[in-house]
Order: structure tokens, then sequence, then C-alpha cells
């Protein structure tokens, strides 16, 4: 569907980690889409097993390394997963301090998610230590809200304005959106919107008529518990109208990490075939292989036993867990 616009997925849930970081080359610019990649620290009350830090470590070293050839970096928002902090943390982020963000951000120009406007607390925070530490390394660092760049003779960078991180009412705050326009095509990159479940949000992706759309999916993993089933067949239906009627559909993030989630969009895979049309994951996109390591990651630990030196990090307090490496 795409010819002179090239999209690479880096990192995501099918690779094996919280993550929709992406490298988009067109002819004129070379943009690295939400350079961030995280583990959750806990899940079924279980750290990461040692597989999940080996694969985060393996695509931290993909992202540092396509960075270099990136002139864009964008920031959809301030969660962990979609950029890069400038702490040593081992056990969520995989990061050194300064060491890690320096090699992503330095002499990029950075396009980002306002810092002040539509953003909740928690975000404007990690907002403003990004400014002065991770962002100083930058060429650049701008609010991208609602703006249009243009970059040599035919490509465009078109950000929406803020729209929620899920539910209108989501306390999780807000993100924006962009679409690579080079000629006649279009991809869109829609991270974190949840489905989308917002129908302003879905309205916005039917507008910008993407070629290929790379969506975060509804979170299915947190039904009764921080989501209604009600929020989650709204995003379900905004998803598979938008299946209809674009013809490629990257399902990533928040969907994937529920072990039923395939069964959960099975209307939706029927629904986009029947047009013609395709409803993939970012690694299926990518010709690679489906790793789910997180939402698999009792069966990790029931077959694949850790080392007596890795249960030994395991018993460490929490603050000494997030300075201590782990033995992988």
């Amino acid at each position: 569907m795409l010819n002179k616009i090239k999209v690479t997925p880096l990192a995501a849930e099918s690779f094996g980690v919280r993550s929709m970081c992406t490298f988009v080359e067109t002819p004129d610019v070379k943009v690295l889409l939400d350079a961030g990649a995280s583990l959750a620290p806990y899940r079924f009350s279980l750290l990461p097993h040692p597989m999940e830090f080996q694969t985060i470590a393996k695509l931290r070293q993909r992202i540092s390394s396509i960075a270099e050839k990136a002139e864009v970096v964008t920031i959809s928002h301030y969660h962990f997963d979609h950029h890069t902090p400038s702490y040593e943390d081992w056990v969520v982020n995989w990061t050194q301090a300064n060491e890690t963000a320096q090699q992503i951000y330095e002499g990029k120009t950075i396009l980002a998610k306002n810092p002040r406007k539509n953003i909740n607390s928690s975000q404007r925070q990690r907002a403003s230590v990004f400014q002065k530490i991770g962002g100083t390394y930058a060429k650049t660092l701008e609010s991208a809200d609602g703006k249009s760049y243009i970059f040599g003779k035919e490509t465009i960078l078109s950000f929406s304005e803020a729209v929620p991180h899920g539910t209108t009412d989501s306390a999780l705050g807000w993100v924006i959106m962009v679409t690579v326009h080079y000629g006649d095509e279009r991809f869109m990159f829609a991270p974190d919107v949840q489905g989308p479940i917002s129908a302003y949000t879905a309205n916005l992706i039917k507008t910008e008529k993407p070629d290929v759309l790379l969506i975060g999916g509804p979170p299915f993993y947190l039904e009764g518990y921080k989501i209604t089933a009600t929020c989650l067949q709204q995003g379900l239906e905004n998803l598979k109208q938008l299946t209809e009627i674009i013809p490629v559909v990257i399902m990533e993030h928040h969907a994937l990490r529920d072990a039923q989630w395939q069964k959960r969009v099975k209307a939706i895979y029927n629904a986009a075939k029947s047009k013609g049309h395709m409803l993939l994951t970012a690694a299926d996109y990518a010709g690679a292989k489906n790793t789910f390591l997180e939402s698999n990651r009792k069966q990790l630990y029931a077959n694949f036993p850790p080392s007596e030196e890795f249960q030994k990090w395991m018993r460490l307090g929490a603050k000494e867990l997030t300075h201590v490496k782990p033995p992988i």
C-alpha cells in the first residue's frame, strides 16, 4: 500500500515489550516515532522474566542504532513506553542514566506533545524533567500539537491536537497523533487511543484517510478494573469501522497484553478481510514472529525457571532492583 513511505516497526508488544516505537522513512526525511520501550514491573504479581529482560535489551539496542539515522524524533505523550527517561532503571525501562536518552535524542529535531496544555499532572512532571535533561541534547525541541511540518519537497508531518488516552475522561491524559504524507501516500500513527474508544478520535482518523494506520488497540486486560465493558465495546466498534475503510490497520500495544486478544478481535479481522483489507500486528507487518511475553509471564516462569542468581536478584528491595542490572 505504501511505495515511497517505508515503515519499520522497531519495538512493540508483538516483539515482546511495551512500545510502539517505529521508524518511518521518506525520500525527504527519517523519523523515529515514540522512542520508548518498557516492561510491566509487576504482572500476575511477578517481576519480568529473564526472557523479557533479554528482549528489551536487544530492542533498546535496535532503537539506539536506528536513532543514529533519524533526523526527527517524536513524543506523542510522556509515558515511558513512548519516550526515554534520563535516569538509571533496569526493571522497567532498561535505561542507563543520561546515556540511553542521549543516544536517542542528541542532535535531533524533537516534535513533542505540549508539556503544559491538555496534560495530566504525572505527565506534566515527566515532561518537565525531560525538558531539563533529555531534551537538552536535542537540536530543537518544540510542541507539535495541531501543527504541520514540511520536509524536503513532498513530506509533511501533520500532528493532531491532543486526543484522549482512551476515554474522554481518562485519568491517563492526552496524546497527539501524527500522519506522514508523501505525495498521495499517508501513514498514520495513533498511539494509546485504545481502540479508539473516543468517537472524536475515530473521526479524526477517518478524516486523514491513511493507507496504513498503526494504532493502539483496546486494553482488554483492564476490563472491570480500570475500564468498563461498554467502553471496550465502543473501542472495538470504532476499530471495526476503521478496518473497513483503511487498507492496512496495524493494531498494537494495550490490546496485545491480554492472552485472549485474538478472540476479542476475530470479528474485526473477518470484517477487514471481507473488504480485502488487513488487520495485523507490528510483527506481522515486519514479517517477524509474534512474541507475546508479558501476557505469558506466568507460563514463562513455569516453563523456564530463572537461575538461582536471578532469583537472588529478585529478592532485592524495590529501590535496589532499579539500580542493579538483572543477571540474564
